[in-house]
Parts: C-alpha cells; structure tokens; sequence
C-alpha cells in the first residue's frame, strides 16, 4: 500500500489559521464599532457649539458695576445672534466672591438677578437677534470680571465672551 503524500497535520495548521483570520477580524470589527460609536456621539455634542463661538457676547457698553454704601450690583447686557440658545451660563466675580447664574428660557427667578431697568425678577433670555441687561446684585466688593458660556442643543459650551474690567457706572452717566 502506498503512503498518502497529502498530510493531515498540514490540513489542521490551515484550518486554524483561518479560523484565527476569522476570529481577528470579527475583533477588529467589534472593536470599531464601538469606537465609531463613542466618536459619533462626541462629534455630535461638539457640532453643536461649532461656528456659534461669537453668536452669544456681552455688550460692554451696558455692562458696569454700581457702588452703593460698600454694596456692589453689576450691569450687564447679554446679546445672542442667529442662534437658537437653550441657556446662557454666566459667571460673576469679585475680590471676595464668584456668583454664578444659569439664564433659561423664560420667566423664572434667579436669586440675585433682576432685569434692567425694570426690575423684574422674572428672568428672560434675550430672543434670537436681539439683547437683554440685567442687574447681578449682593457683591461686597468691587466686581472684577464677567464670563459668559452659552448651552447649545443641550451642550455647554466654551466660554464665548468675558470682560476683565469693568467700570463704574457713574462714568457712562
């Protein structure tokens, strides 16, 4: 009888080795799908902000703090763009305090905050294309610095204006 020249270990080491190209590639393609995922999903929350970076500022012409007997309140104007906003953060600082304030959609009262000038404690947000002052009050020092971080589509976004000194209101007078 003739010896086969076909060998069966031959065939195994060819068998597995396929069998471990299957298995790689099924990990690599479970691998990408969830990173393509994760990817997606931060792509998503950052589109949001993206090109809206000068669509929310502050008016520096409305904005200045007031001085009345050791007690300090801040002016400040709030101007958004084209731009549809969920909420402005807004960040107030002082020698001795930082205050912050969270400006929504419509109606509500925020401790501290009032609208100017006619003082109504029910706070808006400005409308599309269009600004709003405000009245930040309880400092007990000179206010040093203002920032503001719109909310887009759910996402908080950068810092997108601030001041860094701001002046008396007595001088606008």
């Amino acid at each position: 009888m003739a010896k086969s020249l076909v060998s069966k270990k031959g065939l195994s080491t060819v068998v597995v080795t396929l069998i471990l190209i299957a298995l790689s590639m099924m990990a690599v393609m479970l691998i990408w799908t969830f990173i393509n995922k994760m990817i997606r999903s931060q792509i998503e929350s950052s589109e949001s902000c993206f090109g809206n970076y000068d669509k929310v500022q502050i008016n520096g012409e409305y904005t200045c703090y007031e001085e009345n007997g050791g007690a300090y309140n801040l002016r400040f104007s709030l101007m958004i763009g084209d731009v549809k906003v969920d909420k402005v953060r807004v960040s107030v600082s002082s020698e001795s305090t930082v205050k912050g304030y969270e400006i929504a959609g419509g109606n509500e009262t925020i401790e501290g905050l009032a609208m100017y000038p006619s003082g109504s404690m029910l706070i808006n947000l400005p409308a599309k294309n269009a600004g709003v002052t405000y009245r930040a009050t309880g400092f007990t020092s000179r206010i040093d610095s203002i920032r503001i971080a719109p909310v887009i589509g759910g996402t908080v976004c950068e810092v997108s204006d601030s001041i860094a000194e701001i002046e008396n209101c007595l001088l606008y007078e």
